[in-house]
Formats: structure tokens, C-alpha cells, sequence
């Protein structure tokens, strides 16, 4: 893209947008795959497709030389979003309201790997490369935790200087300077099944049972100490005519450091019945390692802030987010990272998901000179 226009730029998004790419259908993660592949080889990008495991899509990798060799920038993003197909014909249709362009996955994260690619693009179309080599790395399953994904993105990140996330910015366009942990949980209830009319004493309701379970763990709470624990999902019994045997839950626990997420974890493991009678079982799931600003994460920022200055606009500030992202992976490794470098917009993850339309152009003119100055 030789000129970046809020027209251009916006279009490009809508590309993306209009391939649905829910985590679990692999062949449509698949489709923005091929559509990242095809933009990628137009600017000079050497290939990795690396096949999907596990039951999800293929990691994609593109590599860009850069004027000088040696370690280079990595570049992270996720091709799948949390709408189902059938988003787009339904509640979240593509669609500009003044500033606010709509769309499932515009604001987490297709916006921000549009900007990535244009400015990439910008700089091959003047005949440029970014100063150290680049590494763009499209992930396939971010929205579950990244587990067919982490271990390559970790053995990727100790090869590069620098990490640069294009998940959206957060609190109205701040950079994302650290990001809490997230662990994953599975509680399992067994209890003993009985007619529900005729020997309801002799149940023991593994539902009843989760119920007082999930006070318990949602009383873990401390926002104090920005530690959350939230029981997500729930699903038990098989007739209403039946005491029920099982019952499971779904638990996302949010840390600020790894020794809360280690207090946390004694704790979820300690859990015992109420009823003496009823089974509780806990098993640790995946973990997101948080990770907290560095000098050299600080010093990112401020080039960028500087950087910024110079295109024309303020960047709002930074945050430690709660939210997670696959720069948890990278910043837990050392390897300094500026994350939420992507669009400036709100609700992801609802019918309500939009990025603004102003902040296009300046931010990915922000990445283009990223790319172009980081040494």
C-alpha cells in the first residue's frame, strides 16, 4: 500500500473481517491463513506453514529480510476470533457508524494484523525494508490459550531482540506494557445417582454440590490484589427425574505474578466436599505466564511514544492489562515486549465489537516507523 488512506486501510480490514475464523472451525482459520500467506509473498516474505495439530489450523510464519542481519523483531498475531459463523449475516454485520467500524474480530484482533501487513507493505512499496529483519507470526488458537501454538512461539521469541503484539491497544488507546497471568481450571463433581421422586435421601447431587463450590472459588476473589477467579461455564445431570451424579465447571483465574498464581493454585487444589458422600476433583489447565515492565519494555514504549509524536499524535499512555495474549509468552522469556500496538476501539468479544476508523493511518504509520528505526 503506497498511501495509506482511512479508505485503503479500512477496506484491507474488511478483507479480513469477511472470513469468519472462530477458533474450532479449522478450515476457516485456515482461509484467513491463505489470505495472510498470499499478502505476505506480495512484500517479499519467505514461507513457514507450519500444519495444525491437535485439531486446530496451521500456525503461519513469513519472514522479511531486513538492512541489517542477525536477531530481528517478532511480530505476533492470532487469525481466530470468539464469533461462530454466522456472526456476520446476524448480530455483527460489517458496517461504519461515524467512527465505528463493525465486524466480528475487528477490534481482536484482524484490525491489528491489517495495520501490521499495510506497514510492512507501505515500506516495500517505497522500495524500503525495516531495519532489522522482521518476523511475522500468525497464530491459529489464541482465543483458547494458544496450545497447539505456545511451544513455537517461545522457541521463536529467543531468537529475535524484540516482541511487537498487534492486539488492540485498551482504555482508549493505551500501549500494553505487562500483562497479568491467566490459569485455566477444571473442577469435576461426582456424586450418586437415585430417583428423584421416590429415593430422593439417597442422591447425592453432584449439581448441589458445585453450587457450594462455586462460592467458594468465586470467594477467591481479591481485586485488592487484581486476582480474579471467574467459574465460566457449568454443565451437570441428565433428567430432571434423576439426582444428578456429575457436574463440571470451567474456571479462568486471573494473577498479577507468578507467586499469586502458585497461592491460587494451592487453593483450587485444597478445595474439599461439603458433603463427605461427593468426589471434588480439580486439574490445572493452561497457564499464561504474566509478565511486568522491564527497562527495555519502558524503553520501547518511549521510543514509540516518541515516534508517534513525531507522525502527529499522542499515544494515550501504557497499562499492565488483565486480559491475555500470546505476549505473555514472549515477556515471560525476557524477551522485552510492547504489546497492544493494534487498533484503538471496544468490545471484543460482543455484538458491539468496533475499532475507530481515526486511528488507522496514524497507527500504522506508528508500526511502519517501528519497523523502520527499532535496532
Amino acid at each position: 500500500m503506497r498511501e495509506l488512506t482511512s479508505d485503503a486501510l479500512l477496506a484491507a480490514v474488511r478483507q479480513w473481517v469477511e472470513i469468519e475464523s472462530p477458533t474450532q472451525d479449522t478450515a476457516a482459520v485456515n482461509r484467513v491463513a491463505d489470505l495472510a500467506e498470499q499478502q505476505l509473498r506480495a512484500i517479499g516474505a519467505s514461507i513457514e506453514r507450519v500444519p495444525g495439530r491437535d485439531g486446530f489450523a496451521d500456525i503461519l510464519i513469513g519472514r522479511i529480510p531486513g538492512e541489517i542481519n542477525g536477531d530481528g523483531l517478532l511480530l505476533l498475531g492470532h487469525m481466530d476470533t470468539v464469533h461462530p459463523v454466522g456472526t456476520l449475516a446476524g448480530p455483527l454485520p460489517c458496517r461504519v457508524e461515524g467512527d465505528k467500524a463493525y465486524g466480528p474480530g475487528i477490534y481482536d484482533m484482524k484490525g491489528g494484523n491489517v495495520m501490521a501487513l499495510q506497514a510492512l507493505a507501505h515500506i516495500h512499496a517505497h522500495g524500503g525494508r525495516p531495519r532489522l529483519p522482521v518476523t511475522v507470526m500468525f497464530i491459529p488458537d489464541e482465543e483458547m490459550g494458544s496450545p497447539s501454538s505456545r511451544e513455537r512461539i517461545e522457541v521463536e521469541a529467543v531468537k529475535h531482540r524484540l516482541a511487537l503484539v498487534v492486539e488492540p491497544s485498551g482504555d482508549g488507546g493505551r500501549t500494553t506494557v505487562g500483562r497479568h497471568g491467566i490459569a485455566r481450571y477444571h473442577v469435576k463433581v461426582t456424586g450418586r445417582p437415585a430417583h428423584a421422586g421416590a429415593y430422593h435421601a439417597k442422591g447425592r447431587s453432584a449439581i448441589r454440590e458445585m453450587a457450594h463450590q462455586v462460592l467458594a472459588i468465586e470467594a477467591m476473589t481479591d481485586y485488592a490484589r487484581n486476582i480474579t477467579l471467574n467459574v465460566g461455564t457449568i454443565s451437570g445431570g441428565s433428567h430432571e427425574n434423576q439426582v444428578p451424579i456429575h457436574c463440571e465447571a470451567r474456571i479462568l483465574a486471573m494473577v498479577a505474578t507468578a507467586e499469586d498464581e502458585a497461592e491460587v493454585r494451592a487453593k483450587l487444589l485444597a478445595l474439599k466436599p461439603v458433603d463427605p458422600d461427593v468426589k471434588v476433583e480439580v486439574t490445572p489447565g493452561l497457564f499464561r505466564p504474566p509478565y511486568a515492565k522491564s527497562p527495555a519494555i519502558q524503553k520501547l514504549y518511549d521510543t514509540a511514544a516518541g515516534l508517534a509524536r513525531e507522525i502527529g499524535f499522542e499515544l494515550v499512555g501504557e497499562r499492565i492489562a488483565g486480559g491475555g495474549s500470546d505476549g505473555n509468552y514472549t515477556g515471560a522469556l525476557g524477551v522485552p515486549t510492547l504489546d497492544g500496538l493494534g487498533v484503538v476501539g471496544d468490545g471484543p468479544h460482543t455484538h458491539d465489537e468496533h475499532l475507530l476508523v481515526s486511528c488507522l493511518v496514524p497507527r500504522t504509520k506508528l508500526l511502519a516507523r517501528l519497523f523502520e528505526t527499532l535496532e
